[in-house]
């Protein structure tokens, strides 16, 4: 398979990794992806197939969301943690009734699939990573959009995920306190299609068959969602801490790998660190890189996830910080200046103003009864 996309002859094309950061205009292309008129390359994401009869039955039993009833064509996020219920991989998960697909972010399909196969033990099973053969496509799509591309179809049920961040799925659990939760405005579809027919694809686009955004423009508006992903993850990261209870966790499903941490910060604990927005200081016209410190009063109280310039709320971030950070506390965030010839230049502190995603107080959600001390008195 090689490295390097097709999409990135198309004109303007700025590499970003493996993939385009952008065509030559990120704000406009923000605005385009956001109106559900441009489709995103994710073509260096991982493709994982399950198939057999046991299939979701042995994804249900290992990862934190409820497969075993999953419909064909459906579609479901869910995380596979370690028996501590730290993050390892997060799912993205379409059964088309004969394949569970899992689409992974790049790098992991094969430790993924890999750690799959040595899991079957009895079951009826076969797993594949399949990242060679298939490549995964991006878009929103706002109700009176369609998608601009048409999706394979290898057993008859289109191969569309369909992202169920803008709303709580039934066993999840949202500790963002609004009601109007961001991610409503983010309706994200994921598309697989082969990924021999990329050049071909990249023909049509070149004759105007959709418009393209860059993956620049979909990072700002994903941070504006508040939506996570496997980026923002270390290998501390328990899903309470990034709101993922909300779309990835079905709370009273049967026991999966990690549950027992799941269950006691949600009900009897807090998680040591929570989610925040970050509103930057854009005067010097400079963004951290992920994992740059986050400050309070000259000390470190997190480090940021992700940054982008989003083309309305202008520069932001997804920071992850300690638990009991005041939420009005004045924070700024370190990044590098740019230096001659493009060499790094010195460290400066931006400015940055914190919107809450996951407050202080979540989990400790169990209606405890207090119970009286042996041998105390009854009045």
């Amino acid at each position: 398979m090689s490295t390097e996309s097709a999409f990135l002859s198309l004109p303007g094309a700025v590499a970003l990794g493996a993939t385009a950061g952008h065509y030559g205009d990120p704000v406009v292309e923000q605005r385009m992806l956001a109106a559900g008129r441009a489709l995103v390359d994710l073509s260096d994401r991982g493709v994982v197939t399950v198939t057999g009869d046991d299939r979701l039955r042995f994804l249900d039993s290992l990862t934190s969301q409820a497969l075993a009833q999953l419909a064909p064509g459906s579609s479901a996020e869910t995380l596979l943690l370690d028996p501590n219920g730290r993050l390892e991989h997060s799912i993205r998960v379409i059964d088309d009734g004969t394949t569970a697909w899992l689409l992974v972010d790049g790098g992991q399909a094969a430790a993924l699939a890999a750690w799959l196969d040595r899991m079957r033990f009895m079951m009826r099973v076969e797993v594949a990573d399949a990242t060679g053969e298939w490549a995964t496509l991006g878009q929103l799509l706002p109700a009176d959009a369609a998608p601009l591309v048409s999706p394979a179809e290898p057993n008859a049920v289109p191969l569309v995920w369909r992202d169920p961040w803008g709303e709580v799925q039934p066993g999840g659990w949202q500790y963002a306190g609004v009601e109007a939760h961001p991610g409503a405005e983010f309706p994200l579809i994921e598309l697989l299609v082969p990924r021999a027919s990329l050049p071909g694809l990249v023909t049509g686009l070149r004759s105007g068959l959709a418009h393209v955004a860059g993956s620049l423009a979909l990072e700002a508006l994903r941070i504006a969602a508040w939506r996570p992903r496997q980026s923002d993850v270390d290998d501390r990261t328990i899903p309470h801490e990034l709101d993922w209870l909300r779309s990835a966790v079905h709370l009273s499903k049967g026991c999966y790998r990690g549950q027992e941490t799941v269950a006691k910060v949600h009900n009897l604990g807090h998680p040591p660190r929570r989610l925040v927005m970050l509103h930057l200081d854009g005067s010097l016209s400079v963004l951290p890189e992920p994992g740059a410190v986050v400050l309070h009063d000259g000390a470190e109280v997190g480090r940021v996830t992700a940054a982008a310039r989003h083309h309305e709320l202008g520069p932001i971030a997804l920071a992850v910080v300690k638990r009991t950070l005041p939420v009005d506390a004045a924070l700024a965030v370190t990044a590098q200046l740019p230096g001659p010839d493009g060499a790094p230049g010195d460290e400066t502190a931006i400015a940055a103003a914190q919107e809450v995603v996951v407050p202080p107080e979540a989990g400790a959600t169990a209606n405890v009864p207090r119970i009286p001390r042996l041998g105390a008195i009854r009045r």
